[in-house]
């Protein structure tokens, strides 16, 4: 064999070999995802919130890992939505369950059974329309945004002196307000935009830096903060638009 075989043969088992490490992510991703329900069980709420919040991270990091060493496949397309569904749908149902919706009985496994039904039918919604929906917003809150947003809801709760589960109506209109956000027309700004990503002036680099540091000081509180404006930026977004669109709707009347 030459040493040109060789080297080639070489690159050629690095290149599969790298196929290896998104789906890995993924996994670690679905794992977090299952430990998740472990602890909600246990009555380990806040381990199970933290393990929400690091499964989200694995998810924004798999695709990244997989489209940097081009090793983007169907496959790990398809594992990545299946372990969406157990991380961000099925987790997250089962924390609201054990911490806060358990004392309503019916009313309280139904609102956690709309969240994870609606979570999957907001993955099977993206996965159609990957390929015809703008790359710059997402159609409907994203479920790992929702799921985000239930963890720091039982993070808060303990950071602010909490003990034990809780019972309160507003946590199930807040789960049947994801269930409805997650399925909505409404669209969300994307984290996945590449202009997000392009040359900044400085200010912005020292903003960003400011805002990590008071994440960092206060994490329970700053992520819930972050996540409930997500959250509503994606109403606000679309009334105003809505709003421009009647009123040049009205001027084009008044015009003619």
């Amino acid at each position: 064999m030459t040493d040109e075989y060789l080297r080639s043969e070489k690159r050629e088992n690095i290149r599969k070999g790298v196929y290896l490490l998104p789906n890995l992510i993924t996994s670690g991703s679905m794992f977090a995802g299952f430990y998740v329900i472990i602890a909600s069980t246990d009555g380990n709420f806040v381990r199970a919130a933290w393990f929400i919040l690091l499964s989200a991270i694995l998810d924004g990091l798999d695709g990244k890992v997989a489209r940097l060493t081009g090793t983007t496949s169907k496959f790990g397309v398809e594992l990545d939505s299946l372990a969406d569904v157990i991380a961000f749908g099925v987790a997250p149902g089962v924390l609201m369950y054990t911490w806060a919706l358990k004392p309503f009985g019916h009313l309280g496994w139904l609102a956690a059974f709309l969240y994870v039904v609606c979570g999957a039918l907001r993955l099977a919604r993206f996965n159609v329309q990957v390929s015809t929906v703008e790359s710059r917003r997402f159609v409907g809150l994203p479920i790992p945004a929702a799921a985000c947003i239930v963890a720091t809801c039982v993070l808060l709760f303990y950071e602010l002196g909490g003990t034990g589960t809780i019972k309160k109506i507003s946590v199930v209109m807040l789960v049947f307000l994801l269930a409805y956000l997650l399925v909505s027309n409404i669209k969300y700004l994307s984290l996945k935009d590449p202009d997000l990503f392009k040359r900044r002036p400085f200010k912005i680099l020292v903003l960003a830096i400011i805002v990590l540091i008071v994440i960092v000081a206060n994490p329970e509180i700053m992520l819930f903060i972050i996540g409930m404006v997500y959250m509503i930026s994606g109403p606000v977004s679309h009334f105003l638009a809505r709003r421009r669109a009647s009123v040049g709707d009205e001027q084009i009347e008044g015009d003619s």
